[in-house]
């Protein structure tokens, strides 16, 4: 399976709760916090939705 590397770029002040939960979910704690996980489509759908505070690459 492929994994992907998270990388939190934006903060999650003033987010919807949604948002943050699923920042919590990818394992995501603080700005510049990386992380990496494998790419299945749960793991995918979560990064779509906060598309616009991480960054994302292929490893």
């Amino acid at each position: 399976m492929s994994k992907i590397r998270v990388t939190q770029v934006r903060s999650l002040i003033d987010r919807p709760k949604k948002q943050k939960a699923t920042m919590k979910a990818l394992g995501l704690r603080k700005m510049n916090h990386t992380v990496e996980l494998d790419a299945n489509p749960q793991i995918l759908g979560m990064v779509k939705k906060v598309s616009h505070l991480v960054k994302v690459e292929e490893l």
